[in-house]
């Protein structure tokens, strides 16, 4: 996530950004983004007929935990408002139709772009996850399963494995629920590990909505919730304008953001800037 913030404001200069990278955008317009309603949102992003694979669905890999806890939501599809979010290899194939300010636009070769978490094809290695969203409640409920190629302590998965699932759940929640672009800031507390090959269950909650972002809130725990792994906070950028976040540099340049992660047992602070990266 890190990175992929210091390329993005790289590339802010040049007016061309690669899809899903966090920058500081303008004011936007969100009738003539996207649509004007949670249902126009889900409808552009949960496509009724597609070829394309979804990834979210059960495989041989899924552990016995993951499998019921789908099921379980699954019927609540049916009957509590739910709805099951289909997870194609890039965004690219999910938000379509996005206009983005001052002629911002992704490159339009035919490499074979994939979103990080939809990175290792091969099924159980990397990330099995599943997120269902509610319109109503304005929250989701993400199913993740870390594989062995996720491991960082021998046995267990690596703390950013988690951090890039909670921002992943973060994006998708704020895209549907209020028109969320990208992530500003992303805070974490890690409480406990979890074990390679089983089951954790991110709870995000829509927190509130004011000056033009969207506050939410995520709790990664076990699926009878006796153990927490993880606590987490975000921002999602709505619309903004560029001299709201940041004043212009004497140069013209746009500064980079404050990025903050942090852990149990420190907290670090990284400007980014033009190319730049230094430790405060």
């Amino acid at each position: 996530m890190i990175r992929r913030g210091f390329q993005a404001v790289i590339r802010l200069g040049h007016h061309r950004v690669l899809p899903g990278a966090p920058h500081v955008l303008p004011r936007l317009n969100r009738t003539s983004a996207f649509g004007s309603s949670t249902d126009s949102l889900v409808s552009r992003f949960c496509l009724e007929k597609t070829d394309l694979k979804d990834y979210a669905l059960p495989n041989a890999s899924w552990c016995p935990d993951m499998l019921n806890l789908y099921q379980e939501f699954l019927e609540k599809t049916k009957t509590d408002g739910w709805i099951k979010l289909p997870s194609f290899k890039s965004n690219r194939d999910h938000i379509q139709g996005l206009k983005l300010p001052f002629g911002l636009a992704a490159t339009s070769d035919k490499s074979d772009w994939r979103i990080f978490t939809r990175c290792l094809q091969v099924e159980g290695q990397g990330y099995e996850y599943v997120i269902f969203f509610h319109p109503s409640k304005k929250k989701s409920i993400c199913l993740f399963q870390p594989g062995p190629y996720l491991e960082g302590a021998p046995g267990f998965a690596h703390g950013g494995s988690l951090a890039a699932m909670m921002d992943e759940t973060f994006s998708k929640t704020a895209y549907l629920a209020g028109e969320g672009l990208f992530t500003l800031s992303l805070n974490i507390r890690f409480k406990n590990l979890i074990p390679v090959g089983s089951l954790a269950v991110l709870n995000v909650d829509v927190e509130k909505i004011e000056d033009q972002k969207l506050y939410m809130s995520c709790i990664a725990q076990s699926r009878d919730q006796q153990r927490v792994y993880a606590k987490s906070s975000g921002k999602e950028v709505l619309s903004l304008s560029p001299d709201s976040v940041l004043p212009p540099s004497p140069s013209g340049q746009m500064e980079g953001r404050i990025l903050r992660i942090r852990s149990q047992t420190e907290v670090q602070l990284f400007r980014v800037g033009m190319g730049t990266c230094c430790r405060l």
